[in-house]
């Protein structure tokens, strides 16, 4: 399994593409020939770069869902909804289309932030207002999310 980390500015080029980082491009350089897959984020209005063993992980995982259960059904196309294959190209660039843009309201400048195993893609304002306003109940949050007291302490503070 992946961990990724890092967050980095970067910029769309006129035709949509991403240079990722170097940073990441190293990180990521035993999965670079596999490919990726591109899809829009659940909760945020952000994309997600999967590598594909993460995206094939991911899959399985929803391959196990019952298609005659209706909100099942309904789960799974609206979660592969504009999921696109991409490569790198020679130059280490990555083709975002036009929906994907779309969806995530990306202009030129762009975030792209490790979120463990995937890299998250955002437009630069939206990031950075997403971050500001969480920034608000984080320490909540992280109290509700990390801190069980039922667990044995394992030095994480």
């Amino acid at each position: 399994m992946l961990n990724l980390i890092g967050t980095y500015e970067c910029k769309v080029d006129a035709k949509g593409r991403l240079m990722l980082p170097q940073a990441f491009k190293k990180q990521l350089a035993t999965v670079l020939q596999d490919g990726f897959v591109l899809k829009r984020a659940v909760f945020q209005k952000c994309l997600e770069l999967y590598p594909m063993a993460e995206w094939n992980a991911l899959s399985q995982k929803v391959n196990k869902l019952n298609r005659f259960n209706k909100k099942n059904d309904e789960f799974i196309r609206r979660f592969n909804a504009g999921v696109k294959l991409v490569e790198m190209d020679s130059s280490g660039r990555i083709l975002i289309s036009k929906d994907l843009h779309a969806f995530a309201q990306t202009k030129k400048e762009i975030v792209v932030n490790a979120a463990i195993n995937v890299l998250e893609i955002w437009d630069k304002e939206l990031y950075e207002k997403a971050i500001d306003d969480a920034a608000l109940d984080f320490a909540d949050l992280a109290e509700e999310v990390m801190g069980d007291q039922n667990e044995e302490p394992d030095g994480i503070s």
